[in-house]
């Protein structure tokens, strides 16, 4: 597992409050990628309700706040597979 996909999960494990109603999957490309559901945030490559793809430096941005998920998606940083409420209820959660 790299270290951009540990520290990423650090970041998202303190911004959750316990588990998340839903399941996302995060891939960071060219690193790996970390699920996020009812038992919180791990390294892990499961079928999600939905399935965000990113580069490392756009999901560092927007776990960092410097980017809000929706302008990310928006600009094409950010592409979304699946249900997009879930999306949306995740990325109310880092913004």
């Amino acid at each position: 597992m790299s270290d951009v996909i540990n520290q990423a999960v650090t970041a998202l494990a303190g911004k959750m409050d316990g588990g998340f109603d839903g399941s996302v999957k995060f891939v960071i490309e060219g690193e790996g990628s970390i699920m996020v559901d009812g038992d919180g945030v791990r390294a892990g490559d499961e079928e999600a309700e939905c399935t965000m793809t990113a580069d490392a430096e756009t999901f560092e941005a927007i776990l960092d706040g410097e980017m809000n998920p929706t302008a990310a998606f928006m600009s094409g940083k950010l592409s979304v597979d699946g249900d997009m409420g879930t999306a949306m209820k995740l990325g109310s959660v880092l913004s």
